[in-house]
């Protein structure tokens, strides 16, 4: 393994690198986030219902069926709107059941599965939506024998289920590049790696091309978000591929302490903690971050706070 090229972020000045950055792309785009999601999916559903609609009326026409030209519309409109009530669910599973070399075997079947009960949940409230919209019109929609008809709509509805799995982890990962993503330096070519972790002074951090490093020490916090761990300092994460009880165990037990199951913070980077009635303490760092301390590990931040 040949030892990394880093770009001159690596080794610019350190009182440089300690600078408050102006906000890049990045810190530029979280604001309008939230809305060009949102938005993203509620414009990709509305141009395949629209585009459905279309090639159905053309198919009804040029085949000469007495079906009334509003039909196509009820049934793709129908469709696209209950897969985009059911996205956020998707969404919300593929962060529980991420997917990784380790782990494929186990996401695929919990996928598969998925794709099972979200095409149930869409056919059956696309075929009581169709149901309803006829009645109102004083017609009446027929879905045909429910198992062959399900088993048809599954075949349509596992490929749409992977196209959006597929674009909802290219988008992340594309995020993830855009951030800046960090790994532990691997050690120098013809040097044997130890038996037991090293203790990481720095990250590598990949960002649009660009490599450079940041100190260890200079770390805030650390967020446990599921197979990744983000380390957070002078406003950016930076997501690790790794669980938060293998970073714990190499970090520095004097300045890294565990608060809570999905986080640690850097002592040098506490502001104050709060006490709360429940037992647990709500830690407010040096950047007025809030972060939650559960009763588990009260004791242990308080016995490091008085040995710093």
């Amino acid at each position: 393994m040949s030892p990394p090229s880093f770009s001159s972020a690596a080794v610019a000045d350190p009182a440089v690198e300690r600078a408050p950055t102006p906000p890049g792309s990045w810190e530029r785009y979280q604001p309008w986030r939230r809305s060009a999601e949102v938005s993203a999916w509620v414009l990709l559903f509305a141009v395949n219902a629209v585009a459905g609609s279309l090639t159905a009326l053309m198919d009804i026409r040029r085949a000469g069926l007495d079906i009334p030209s509003w039909a196509p519309p009820v049934w793709e409109g129908s469709s696209c709107l209950v897969a985009l009530a059911l996205a956020p669910a998707l969404v919300w599973f593929t962060r529980r059941v991420p997917w990784g070399f380790d782990r494929w075997r186990r996401a695929l079947v919990l996928h598969l599965l998925g794709s099972l009960a979200w095409s149930v949940l869409h056919v059956s409230a696309m075929v009581a939506i169709r149901k309803l919209v006829y009645l109102s019109l004083g017609e009446r929609y027929d879905f045909g024998f429910w198992p062959l008809e399900y088993g048809y709509e599954y075949l349509k509805d596992v490929r749409s289920y992977a196209y959006m799995v597929l674009g909802i982890e290219g988008y992340r990962l594309l995020l993830r590049r855009w951030q800046g993503e960090a790994s532990v330096l691997a050690p120098a070519e013809g040097v044997p790696e130890p038996a037991q972790p090293e203790r990481p002074e720095r990250f590598l951090v990949r960002k649009l091309g660009k490599e450079f490093l940041i100190a260890a020490s200079e770390v805030e916090w650390l967020q446990a978000a599921s197979n990744y761990v983000n380390l957070h300092l002078r406003g950016r994460d930076y997501p690790l591929r790794t669980t938060m009880a293998a970073l714990e165990s190499q970090l520095d037990p004097a300045r890294f302490v565990r608060v809570h199951r999905s986080y640690m913070v850097n002592l040098d980077c506490v502001g104050e903690i709060e006490p709360l009635d429940s037992g647990d303490a709500r830690i407010t760092m040096s950047d007025g971050t809030r972060i939650p301390c559960s009763r588990r590990y009260r004791g242990a931040l308080r016995s490091e706070r008085r040995a710093a």
